[in-house]
């Protein structure tokens, strides 16, 4: 169990690691302007102004507007809550039905875990789009259903990492002596192989959060994901591409949320594997 001094610990070192406070930074700014977007825009999402459409960044509009007159500011601050959202409950999805599989196969090995392994390498075979579009077969295009193919598509990262870690775990001393103990697999499982390696969780939720908003762009760019009213940075890059020529704005700055947001997650799960990672730790 990682206690609180080591937590501490691990805090002071990651207001030190430069990549650490780098994507917390971009990655705060993007959290702050999706809540804000909750009580606040310039200007009403659903406004549509076709008199002062395709106009060019300015001080009425920061950022121009789009071919329906709309804030193109307001769009992004509203479609960050909505990328935010959707990848971060498809990393809990994926999270709360992987881990559990990941720590089973380990703790039973054998046929349970081989089994277990290849249904993994099943669903893994199927990307997001792919499983978007099965789904939206049946149930038609939406968030949910861009959730779900998301969420599906973590389970087998998040078991895999979970299974190797815990598979790394199993042999060691303080495991052993546990089970000398009389302790059964799952009650190991909980009190010793789970907190020890919450780290490596912790880091590769990160990165399947960037991941996330990436794949809620994609789906949202080919027509799967959030449908209008509700704006998505996705949607507003395949809006954008007939009017590149004379608005590029309208692509530049919605695919420029995209880059940065990605950034910064990946640069903040890069500073807390330097951070939480003892081999690295030595190494450096």
């Amino acid at each position: 169990m990682i206690s609180a001094t080591a937590w501490r610990e691990s805090l002071f070192k990651a207001l030190a690691n430069r990549s650490f406070l780098v994507g917390l930074l971009i990655t705060g700014t993007v959290a702050l302007m999706a809540a804000l977007s909750f009580f606040w825009t310039p200007y009403a999402v659903g406004t549509f102004d076709i008199a002062g459409k395709l106009k060019p960044p300015s001080v009425a509009h920061w950022l121009g507007t789009d071919h329906f007159g709309r804030d193109i500011l307001s769009m992004i601050m509203v479609g960050s809550r909505n990328s935010i959202a959707v990848a971060f409950v498809s990393v809990m999805i994926g999270a709360g039905v992987g881990v559990p599989l990941g720590l089973w196969a380990a703790a039973r090995g054998g046929i349970i875990d081989e089994l277990l392994m290849r249904f993994n390498d099943l669903v893994f075979a199927f990307p997001a789009l792919l499983s978007a579009v099965l789904i939206t077969a049946v149930f038609g295009p939406g968030a949910i259903n861009a959730i779900i193919a998301i969420g599906i598509f973590n389970v087998p990262v998040f078991a895999r990492v979970a299974r190797g870690a815990a598979l790394s775990l199993w042999p060691r001393e303080y495991i052993l002596a546990a089970r000398a103990s009389g302790k059964g697999a799952a009650r190991i499982t909980v009190e010793h192989i789970l907190p020890n390696m919450t780290n490596l969780l912790i880091v590769q939720g990160t990165i399947q959060f960037s991941l996330g908003i990436l794949a809620e762009a994609g789906l949202s760019y080919v027509g799967l994901g959030s449908q209008p009213p509700m704006p998505s940075w996705g949607r507003m890059l395949f809006e954008a591409q007939t009017m590149i020529s004379i608005a590029p704005h309208m692509a530049v700055f919605p695919g420029l949320a995209i880059v940065f947001t990605v950034l910064g997650l990946n640069l903040l799960g890069d500073g807390l594997r330097d951070v939480l990672d003892p081999k690295l730790q030595q190494v450096r």
